[in-house]
């Protein structure tokens, strides 16, 4: 049975479907510029979610909106000298770059605000016919004193809030608002940025309202599931409770999950810190898009994840060795590739065989129970570890030693636990990268760089040790000290 955090209920639920189709709803970028490491760790998050749940069986909607009209789009279109339309045409576009690069199922639905103006205004007029908004010179608001139910996603008290929104708010808005806390529906048009026509005169959506028509455009009334990060919980999943429960008198969601924040070296990242980290950076200084796949899923999607050079080495180191395992199939010169295909359970000895589909389906069981429990990737991971390390060896082995001998056995084994890595890998969407192709350097140079190597040690020189190490890993070759007197190596 799987098992969420329901950020509304603030305790972990089982998951119960309304119907046969699960139907998500998560959050969308602003288009204003290039996805950053935020991003990644939310939409990866959820894209195990999905994975996880088509892995169960279950039918899934997935639906993810594009804000593309917000005031950080027409800014930066004044920066550009170009159009809102245009900023946001980019930026889509950018935006499916790097979540394909990141192995991210692209939603079902990907609707922008833009396209459903119509939507909008009749989701407002439904709000104002009830009492909830008002209009102020051609700006349309929530009231958030109609709905008593306000504040229950976020546990804001209405009249705290109400305290500390009076110092931000400018002299126009609090001319404008009956309430500090009320919150724009509609914005009146200024006269030099884009505007709909609407009942309410020119102008432009509250970026609250676009999610909540569309959810009910695309997906309903009631929605299973709706994700965000948790800078969104207040107010933008706030304020659309209130809008669509009051507009259509039924509950929005039954199970809200909110994602972590990401942290640079402890610190929060930001602009202004200097340390923000957008997904093409990390990929264009050598990151491998599945190493920081790799890396998010190291933590819990509800905890802080803090990028540090540490840890992203760690994953790396980590990922690799998965990763030479995903290319058991890949790999040239293997003696056991003609039995591969004729081995079975029935050629194989029973005992053996049995015992080890036991295994396998245990460890395939460990991997769901760990995702069954609000989405432990961490535990899955282990998993995958346990399945890997044994093809991984083998792979290094099969390098080090010419016309290693191999038996049925070991040939069975290490399919059947490369089936279900790829099986379980899936579920995570890790995908196998290329590895790095073997050097030119041979055998004999390696050996002769190694000799030279220990040679250089044992007289004390360890600059030229290091120097000789660091030499043959730029060739893809990394020792192994296994004692004073024995170096042995691995291609990578």
């Amino acid at each position: 049975m799987i098992k969420l955090f329901n950020t509304l209920s603030k305790k972990i639920e089982a998951f119960k479907p309304i119907d046969d189709v699960v139907k998500i709803y998560c959050c969308g970028v602003t288009v204003y510029d290039l996805c950053h490491l935020g991003h990644a760790r939310s939409y990866i998050a959820w894209d195990i979610l999905r994975r996880f749940l088509i892995y169960r069986n279950y039918k899934v909607r997935y639906v993810q909106n594009f804000t593309d009209i917000d005031d950080k789009i027409l800014k930066r279109a004044k920066e550009e000298n170009s159009s809102m339309k245009e900023v946001s045409e980019k930026n889509i576009t950018e935006f499916h770059k790097d979540m394909d690069a990141l192995g991210i199922l692209r939603p079902d639905s990907m609707p922008r605000a833009t396209n459903h103006i119509c939507n909008i205004c009749s989701f407002i007029t439904i709000l104002e016919k009830k009492g909830y908004a008002y209009t102020t010179n051609g700006d349309v608001y929530y009231s958030v004193l109609k709905n008593k139910d306000y504040g229950k996603l976020s546990n804001q008290n209405i009249q705290e809030q109400n305290i500390n929104q009076q110092g931000r708010m400018t002299n126009d808005e609090h001319n404008k608002k009956v309430n500090p806390q009320d919150f724009a529906l509609w914005k009146k048009a200024k006269d030099d940025e884009p505007f709909f026509n609407s009942p309410w005169g020119k102008g432009r959506p509250g970026w609250h309202i676009e999610c909540s028509a569309m959810v009910k455009d695309e997906l309903g009334d009631t929605i299973d599931i709706h994700l965000g990060g948790s800078d969104l919980i207040f107010p933008h999943h706030e304020n659309e409770i209130a809008q669509s429960e009051a507009a259509n008198g039924k509950k929005l969601a039954n199970y809200w999950l909110h994602n972590g924040m990401v942290n640079v070296n402890g610190q929060k990242m930001s602009k202004s810190l200097k340390n923000f980290k957008t997904i093409r950076e990390l990929i264009k200084a050598g990151i491998s898009p599945m190493t920081l796949r790799y890396f998010v899923l190291t933590v819990n999607y509800r905890k802080p994840l803090d990028f540090t050079e540490d840890a992203l080495k760690s994953a790396s180191e980590a990922w690799k060795n998965i990763n030479v395992a995903l290319s058991y199939e890949d790999i040239e010169n293997y003696k056991f590739n003609s039995f591969d295909k004729t081995l079975t359970n029935e050629s194989i000895e029973a005992n053996f065989a049995e015992s080890l589909n036991f295994e396998i389906i245990q460890k395939k069981q460990k991997f769901i129970d760990a995702l069954n429990n609000d989405l432990n990737t961490a535990g899955a991971i282990a998993v995958i570890y346990e399945l890997a390390k044994p093809i991984k060896n083998f792979i290094n082995q099969s390098q080090r030693i010419k016309d290693m001998e191999i038996n049925s056995k070991e040939i069975f084994s290490l399919s059947k636990r490369f089936e279900m890595l790829k099986e379980l890998t899936e579920v995570l969407g890790l995908q196998k990268e290329t590895l790095i192709k073997e050097s030119s350097i041979d055998e004999e140079e390696i050996k002769l760089l190694i000799d030279k190597r220990l040679k250089a040690k044992k007289e004390k020189n360890f600059v030229e040790a290091d120097k000789i190490r660091s030499r043959l890993k730029e060739k893809g070759i990394e020792l192994i000290d296994q004692s004073r007197e024995l170096t042995t190596w691995i291609r990578i």
